[in-house]
């Protein structure tokens, strides 16, 4: 594996952590504490805040350093092509899981990523047959964007809740994360379309 492989690999960690990390209150019920009105707050676990956006801003300098780093060493390769999105992938759909289960993110929607992801795992497979490997579409970079930008917003929604602060301000980061993740999910189904273009015109090598 070159560097940029390596670097590409620090996401299929730091995601599992993510995981583990959100959900402790779950898994450990001594982390929720209810507030005067009654209202679930999370401030049994007001250090996860900190550390859960250092996982998540960590993931995402990753994803920009490990393309900067194989473009200048000369290190791109098929391999890189293909392993760049599925950790890409991996880690957005660990952020999304965490924040539908946590009433943030619609599930709907997140099916709907779900099947976007592996209707496109199961296209680049079938370039892959035809002997050519598909990196990711201007439409996929888009994408991904927009899912960084939803799933910060749902973090954003998430830490407000942990902290416990004003609920308002949960509900209008909720709004918002979810408002910028159905445009994401648009941009991902009309990407997929782009996917199958390429593969329907390009010949067998």
């Amino acid at each position: 594996m070159t560097l940029a492989d390596k670097i590409t690999s620090v996401r299929l960690i730091l995601a599992p952590v993510f995981f583990v990390i959100y959900l402790l209150h779950r898994f450990f019920p001594s982390f929720a504490v209810l507030s005067g009105s009654g209202e679930a707050l999370l401030t049994g676990a007001l250090w996860t805040v900190p550390v859960l956006w250092i996982l998540f801003v960590g993931s995402e300098i990753t994803d920009l350093l490990d393309g900067m780093i194989a473009r200048k060493r000369g290190e791109t390769s098929d391999f890189g092509k293909l392993y760049d999105p599925f950790a890409d992938t991996l880690t957005q759909l660990t952020y999304f899981f965490c924040f539908v289960i946590d009433g943030i993110l619609p599930p709907l929607l997140f099916l709907a990523v779900l099947y976007r992801e592996f209707s496109v795992l199961f296209v680049r497979n079938q370039m892959l047959a035809k002997g050519v490997t598909l990196a990711a579409r201007m439409g996929g970079k888009i994408k991904t964007v927009t899912y960084v930008l939803a799933g910060a917003l749902a973090l954003m929604a998430s830490s407000v809740l942990r902290l416990g602060l004003s609920s308002e301000i949960y509900r209008g980061l909720s709004l918002s994360a979810g408002a910028i993740f159905i445009i994401s999910v648009i941009i991902a189904i009309v990407s997929f379309f782009d996917y199958v273009s390429v593969y329907i015109k390009t010949p067998k090598s």
